[in-house]
């Protein structure tokens, strides 16, 4: 693993180092029993709450769950919570496939569920997979249960496997001033923290600085106290007064001055990737020390509500609570965590209570779920199976969207026995003259680009560049353009990368993906120079891959950047990911035996991350060493037997070798285990037609059913037509050309069907 830690190319160190907006504040962590005696209340409000109960180590207080030699079935299987003396233990299955004792260190989180942690000799915390439901008994809960229950030892979320790795998944948000201390050399950690649960500093800041100050106004009441009294944050609300204007419905901003409470809860309440441990996401940019997750498929559904866990922010940021500068504590107490005034009051707080009343707005029970704001505009999803969150981006329910764009709705989601369609007709005899509804929206561009359609490219362009989007919406716009080249696509790019907000900007960088090197170096070089790490560095990242195209004064140009870009990936080499982008680089800068040693690594430490079995595939390929990429991508395919993306690269291979047997069988795992991936059935069909044309048009028709995408359907059309001298491929042809002609122009089919006539 050594070899690993040596990168053996002229850059300089990084860049984000020596940035003065990244500085770390001088003062120390000094706990948080020092902020008892000034401030009795706010200790008072902590004590018990989620911050305070984030995590613990394991005794009588903290552990909830049933330790008193209680046996739990799964999947025919015996496992055992039980009590050494003080100590906790399981005895539960472990990856060799055998059961052990293990000894439980810590605790995390407490309601509706808490789970438990495994601290190994190598420094890993590892979550057990069974969880304690922490609900009375009347709601299902005082039981154990399994909180993944299909995994196996394969799967990232394994228990003993990266996904549920405390030191990299979860001590930076449930620790206070937490150091992860990974040692790459010997793959080993030595985590540490100030405080083990999420104390007054992780929010304040360092405090040594506050107390000294406040120590020296005891003493000297007149002296001059600096701006936040020693503490280098605002962590105050950014609307001091709200007022009413004629003809709204809720009272607005006199004047919003930006503070720092957002960018300090978002650290933990969003989905995001670390960059470092130095980066000041405070003062500075947020994508200074973290990498937002933007508005992506696998979080979010197209109209921008929660699929995945998104722990808020992302959410927030699409609202227009974030336009007029509500911040969490108008709604939430930032030390007990609970609301600030009853549930159907918070709303009222500037929403005129008349306005939204049930006779007026809801139009259902006064006083009931139905009526309450939070059931239509922040509906709740639940995860972890027993933990609902509710979503933070208040969207106006659009059941008129929801046909067709197969997003939720809040109306039939209650209303399980009507359609969307019932839904929208209703909303429209209620609100007739609503402003929301039939408006344009830019879930319809995500849906079609989800989908494959041909309007796709334009529709995300012009929301790209609508100023009246909130600004991650129009980044994952940009970031969803992945592939595109049109007219309005460069149009786009060229505005965004000018761009004042960052999320816009690192929007560009995958937007741009559908470029060649030199013409995607004109439209990213400007940002190699962002002050935002985050932009640059993924910027760097991205044209790295035409270094051989480049001249001496771009690669200078690209240089520090690309530390910058190194850097993080050092940071992250903990993980699979970090050390196939490390061998990216290094393969792309010609150094390729290091490239080759960091995919190694990757797979050492994470065997089950496709993208290293991929990319050394791809490379020794390069290297003409086809026998060595084929080993490869078989070593990952018993590595990880769910993959889909390895058997479709190993078929895509075995098809340059033409061994065609072999090829379509791979491409039919690879298609049947992505189940909805339009393109692994498209290309499994265009392998079937020399040996079955129909099944080949069927393979391809599941692809057009998947995607929408009329050219799956064309495909389809033009194999049997191909074929059609062939027993009975003449009536599939029939029924191909006729559905191909409700969805393309008559021409098109005419002129397929003279071209196989001819044939």
């Amino acid at each position: 693993m050594g070899i690993l830690l040596a990168t053996g190319i002229a850059l300089s160190p990084p860049a984000f180092a020596q940035s003065p907006a990244m500085v770390e504040n001088q003062a120390e962590y000094v706990g948080s029993e020092a902020c008892i005696d000034c401030h009795q209340q706010a200790w008072q409000a902590w004590q018990g709450s989620h911050h305070d109960m984030a995590m613990k180590h394991a005794n009588d207080e903290s552990v909830l769950g049933n330790f008193n030699n209680a046996v739990v079935d799964h999947q025919g299987k015996r496992n055992r919570f039980f009590r050494k003396d003080k100590e906790f233990w399981v005895n539960i299955e472990g990856p060799d496939g055998q059961f052990h004792d293990y000894q439980i260190n810590y605790t995390f989180a407490f309601e509706p569920l808490q789970q438990y942690m495994v601290e190994f000799d190598d420094g890993r915390v590892q979550l057990i997979p069974f969880a304690w439901d922490s609900r009375e008994k009347a709601q299902g809960g005082q039981r154990w249960f399994h909180l993944y229950p299909d995994t196996t030892p394969t799967d990232e979320f394994y228990w003993t496997n990266t996904g549920q790795n405390w030191n990299f998944m979860c001590a930076d948000c449930h620790s206070t001033n937490l150091k992860k201390n990974y040692e790459p050399a010997t793959n080993t950690y030595s985590t540490s923290w100030s405080e083990i649960n999420v104390g007054c500093e992780a929010c304040h800041g360092a405090a040594s600085e506050h107390i000294k100050l406040a120590q020296t106004a005891e003493k000297k009441p007149n002296i001059a106290i600096p701006s936040h009294f020693g503490f280098d944050r605002d962590l105050s609300k950014s609307v001091k007064e709200w007022v009413y204007q004629q003809g709204s419905k809720t009272l607005q901003p006199k004047t919003i001055k930006a503070t720092n409470q957002l960018q300090t809860c978002a650290q933990c309440h969003s989905r995001r990737t670390q960059l470092n441990e130095t980066g000041d996401h405070i003062n500075g940019s947020f994508f200074d020390r973290y990498r937002l997750n933007l508005i992506s498929p696998e979080l979010y559904h197209s109209d921008g509500q929660i699929y995945d866990e998104d722990y808020v922010y992302g959410s927030f940021l699409q609202s227009a609570m974030a336009e007029k500068g509500v911040t969490c504590t108008n709604c939430h107490d930032p030390h007990s965590a609970k609301l600030v005034i009853p549930e159907e009051a918070v709303c009222s707080q500037c929403h005129s209570a008349a306005e939204y009343s049930a006779e007026k707005h809801t139009f259902h029970l006064p006083n009931s779920e139905a009526s309450k704001c939070t059931t239509c505009h922040m509906p709740e999803t639940t995860y972890m199976q027993v933990d609902p969150r509710r979503d933070h981006s208040w969207h106006v329910p659009r059941a008129d969207l929801s046909q067709h764009t197969q997003t939720p709705n809040v109306c039939t989601q209650c209303h399980d026995d009507k359609t969307d369609q019932w839904a929208d007709e209703q909303i429209g005899r209620w609100f007739p003259n609503s402003a929301h509804r039939n408006q344009q929206h830019f879930s319809v561009a995500f849906y079609a680009d989800s989908i494959g359609h041909q309007a796709a490219p334009d529709a995300l362009a012009y929301v790209a560049q609508d100023a009246s989007i909130s600004s991650i919406i129009r980044a994952s716009s940009l970031e969803r353009m992945s592939g595109n080249n049109n007219k309005n696509t460069l149009v786009a790019l060229g505005r965004a990368v000018k761009h004042d907000n960052e999320m816009i900007r690192l929007g560009t960088i995958a937007g741009s993906s559908g470029y060649n090197g030199i013409d995607r170096w004109r439209i990213l070089s400007l940002l190699l120079g962002d002050p935002v790490l985050s932009v640059r560095a993924e910027a760097a990242g991205a044209l790295v891959r035409y270094w051989r195209e480049l001249n001496p004064a771009q690669k200078q140009t690209l240089k520090t950047p690309l530390d910058d870009y190194i850097a993080i990936q050092e940071f992250n080499s903990d993980r699979g990911f970090g050390r196939t982008n490390l061998g990216n680089v290094y393969r792309d800068i010609g150094q390729t035996q290091k490239a080759i040693n960091y995919y190694l690594g990757a797979i050492e430490i994470e065997p089950y991350f496709e993208n290293s079995y991929i990319n050394l595939a791809d490379l020794y390929r390069a290297q003409g060493d086809e026998r060595q990429a084929l080993t490869t991508l078989k070593q990952g395919i018993d590595a990880q037997p769910q993959s889909s993306v390895l058997p479709y690269s190993m078929g895509l291979a075995l098809l340059r070798k033409k061994d065609y047997v072999e090829a379509r069988r791979y491409l039919r795992q690879a298609a049947e285990q992505a189940s909805s991936d339009s393109q692994y059935w498209y290309v499994y069909g265009l392998s079937l037609e020399p040996v079955d044309v129909l099944a080949a048009g069927q393979a391809m028709n599941k692809a057009y059913r998947l995607s929408g995408n009329p050219q799956h359907l064309y495909a389809q059309c033009e194999v049997l037509a191909r074929n059609v001298q062939q027993g009975d491929i003449a009536k599939a042809t029939e029924q191909c050309f006729s559905a191909l002609s409700s969805v393309v122009p008559s021409g098109v089919v005419e002129q397929l069907k003279a071209k196989s006539q001819r044939q």
